[in-house]
């Protein structure tokens, strides 16, 4: 089953008196359990395509479907719903609160929303995902106690707390040197095949694509393989 699927989008964007079309007609599925990059030279649309299936922006034409369904005519309070129940998001930046330990960081999500799991159910689930990712001994670290690499590790369980369907990564890679990056691509991998969870990346990274079951390739706004 697929559990994205973009139909025949496009996005033009207003820029002065000038119009941008960022996306031309772009159809692309993405099946559960998918570990899929999206590549292409600056420009060609990766970023506008990551905020269509990242529930962030609108197609000016077209139709985005996640889990089978439709997205068009949800209202904000809706899409915000959705957003926080289907998908995690991982920044090249990290996005981390900088006066939160590596804890409250991760179950921050979790304080968001209408459905709060009891202060128990966090504890447990957010400590699991600080052993997954390798970081019980720096529990109580805020970010800039740590290295870049345990930054990003922090934003991967940060992103999988609310138990996502489709995890987006943005350049997840590009602030890291070859050998952490790797070792971050190695547990995203893991997750994958451990949960089924769905890994959208934007990326310039060979070793990404290489890993991919599935590279979406853009240039000038269009698939081109």
């Amino acid at each position: 089953m697929n559990i994205i699927e973009l139909k025949n989008i496009t996005k033009t964007y207003a820029m002065g008196q000038v119009s941008v079309e960022a996306l031309k007609g772009v159809s692309l599925s993405i099946a559960k359990g998918d570990f899929v990059a999206v590549s292409g030279p600056s420009g060609a649309g990766k970023t506008t395509i990551m905020n269509m299936i990242g529930l962030v922006d609108e197609p000016t034409d077209g139709e985005v479907c996640i889990d089978g369904s439709s997205v068009s005519g949800l209202s904000d309070r809706e899409l915000t719903e959705l957003r926080h129940r289907k998908l995690g998001f991982i920044f090249q930046s990290f996005n981390l609160m900088p006066v939160l330990n590596v804890f409250e960081n991760i179950e921050l999500p979790l304080l968001i929303g209408k459905d709060i799991p009891s202060r128990k159910e966090r504890v447990e689930f957010v400590d699991y995902l600080v052993g997954e990712v390798g970081l019980t001994r720096w529990r109580g670290h805020r970010p800039s106690e740590l290295s870049g690499g345990q930054r990003q590790r922090v934003a991967i369980a940060r992103a999988l707390v609310t138990r996502p369907e489709i995890v987006i990564a943005d350049e997840p890679t590009a602030n890291l040197d070859s050998a952490t990056g790797e070792s971050i691509l190695n547990l995203m991998k893991e997750i994958n095949r451990e949960r089924q969870t769905t890994f959208v990346f934007s990326t310039h990274d060979g070793t990404i694509r290489n890993m991919a079951d599935q590279v979406i390739q853009l240039h000038d706004g269009r698939v081109v393989s």
